[in-house]
């Protein structure tokens, strides 16, 4: 192989791996599919096989080249070892995914909401959500932990079960319509 395929095969290589890591991450972000992580994890380790193995050829080739092309073998090397950093920062975005609800609310009722208060978990608040209006919250996952919605309605104070239990590494998204019921048991809550 020539000089010119090494370079060639390692901006290729490089660019794909960052292209396709990225989609993956970009899937998971946005639906957090427990299974588009599992093949994250299965890419990251064939990608990380196969950059190996072409940096490892790249290196083996250069040291056979006059210093120009050593240099742009070295250079073809950097541009593939770039991923690391990348990888590093879409592993700790994950993490900071895994440990956190994402939760949309949406007000079903036909009265303004105030004083919306996320209790369990890492907890949050919501000043107030006009009818039909919706709104996503980030809750952390602070340990075993389940998560209400309580609220004020006309005055009176209401809740709701939002999530009935949750776990450090288990982060999700989803909606929660806010209607007064409760969506375990199906009944009106006071």
């Amino acid at each position: 192989m020539t000089t010119e395929n090494y370079i060639k095969a390692g901006r290729v290589t490089g660019i794909i791996s960052f292209i396709i890591g990225t989609i993956i991450f970009g899937l998971y972000f946005f639906t957090a599919n427990s299974l588009i992580l599992f093949a994250g994890y299965g890419y990251i380790a064939i990608a990380g096989l196969i950059n190996l193995g072409i940096i490892i050829s790249i290196f083996r080739h250069s040291r056979k080249q006059s210093d120009v092309n050593r240099r742009k073998l070295i250079n073809t090397s950097y541009l593939m070892l770039l991923n690391i950093p990348i990888l590093i920062l879409y592993s700790w975005l994950t993490i900071i995914l895994l440990n956190t609800v994402r939760i949309t609310f949406t007000n079903n009722l036909e009265s303004e909401i105030t004083d919306i208060r996320i209790i369990g978990c890492g907890g949050g608040k919501i000043e107030n959500l006009q009818a039909g209006e919706k709104t996503t919250v980030w809750v952390s996952i602070e340990g075993d932990c389940s998560i209400t919605l309580d609220y004020l309605l006309n005055g009176q104070r209401k809740s709701e079960s939002v999530l009935s239990y949750t776990t450090p590494n288990n982060g999700s998204q989803f909606e929660h319509k806010i209607d007064g019921r409760d969506k375990e048991n199906g009944h009106i809550l006071n």
